[in-house]
């Protein structure tokens, strides 16, 4: 299960709005990096039912992650946070046991 903070699952939204198409995200890992993984979340237009993609629906948006990534990613909160003059989504995953120092990979 992933789930999301307010300001996190608020951006979604706007930014679906913000777009004028769209019905959610798909969130997941990719092999980069120093520390071998990073996350993924890109903007879904449509919705069709994917052989080993799981769909994690909150109640304004579809939440799409594969199988593989899954693994990786449950239990996971992403949140949505502004310091200073920088903002964007920061994944807390209980998964990690590892950052790179420039903070861009993982390692489970």
């Amino acid at each position: 299960m992933i789930t999301f903070t307010d300001p996190a699952y608020k951006k979604i939204i706007t930014q679906l709005q913000k777009r004028g198409k769209g019905v959610g995200v798909r969130i997941g890992v990719r092999t980069t990096g120093c520390s071998g993984l990073a996350y993924v979340l890109e903007f879904v237009d449509e919705y069709t039912s994917e052989p080993g993609v799981i769909n994690y629906a909150q109640s304004d948006f579809v939440v799409l992650v594969d199988q593989k990534s899954n693994v990786y990613l449950s239990g996971m909160i992403v949140d949505y946070v502004r310091n200073g003059l920088n903002e964007g989504f920061e994944f807390r995953n209980p998964n990690e046991r590892d950052r790179c120092g420039c903070g861009e990979s993982f390692r489970i």
